[in-house]
């Protein structure tokens, strides 16, 4: 199983494409104004992976799961709550930081994030426990997506662990790593692409695509892709 393609859908959200399985991370896709129309529903979907609790992340998730029979996979807690908010229980897959699972030929492992991570219902935001970032590897290809963070010195870890090859890095400032620290950690992981999401979705998110771009400019073992919100990018060898 290989990575076929990758489409951006606004702020956070992405799908992989790997042929016979069609994975999402972080698909909050009803209520984000980013997500282009033709996105929202997203017919076959087989694996959701969440990086926290966040509704900018984890909204509307509990019904795109029961709607499209995908499995999720989440921290312990934010399954948890998954769960209780009406999440079919067959469909959860519980990790942790530091853990690999394999699903479906892919292998999984969540790793550390520095932010917070909350899930609500009925109104009443709940610990969804700690905030994760996510590897995925396939037979040729590891993807990071770091969810919402800030810099951490142990993204060097996470280079030397799995050598990602594709990197989602929010840059969007406030938040999560502005396009500074952002290009920075794209050095500590020792990506060949970077990515950026988690920006202009909101008036207050301030870091831009191309501040990213100008702050990895210095790095020449590194390509830069900017995804509008229902563009593609076909790996291709990175």
């Amino acid at each position: 199983m290989e990575l076929q393609n990758i489409t951006y859908a606004g702020h956070s959200a992405v799908f992989l494409d790997y042929g016979a399985k069609k994975v999402a991370i972080d698909p909050w896709l009803k209520d984000n104004p980013r997500c282009p129309d033709n996105l929202k529903k997203p017919g076959q979907l087989d694996l959701i992976i969440l990086t926290h609790g966040h509704s900018d992340h984890s909204g509307g998730v509990v019904e795109l799961a029961n709607q499209c029979e995908a499995k999720v996979a989440a921290n312990f807690e934010l399954i948890n709550l998954l769960i209780k908010d009406g999440l079919a229980a067959e469909k959860a897959c519980f990790m942790n930081k530091g853990g690999t699972v394999d699903i479906d030929g892919l292998k999984v492992t969540l790793t550390y994030a520095y932010h917070s991570s909350s899930y609500e219902i009925n109104g009443q935001a709940l610990y969804a426990g700690e905030p994760c970032g996510v590897i995925i590897r396939d037979t040729n290809t590891c993807v990071y997506h770091a969810g919402d963070t800030g810099i951490f010195s142990d993204m060097k870890l996470i280079g030397e662990l799995y050598s990602p090859d594709i990197a989602f890095l929010p840059i969007g400032d406030v938040f999560t790593m502005g396009p500074s620290e952002a290009a920075l950690a794209a050095r500590f992981v020792g990506c060949k692409v970077a990515i950026p999401i988690h920006y202009k979705t909101f008036d207050l998110l301030t870091g831009t695509a191309e501040d990213f771009k100008k702050e990895c400019s210095s790095n020449d073992n590194l390509k830069v892709v900017v995804l509008e919100p229902g563009e593609n990018y076909t790996p291709q060898g990175n």
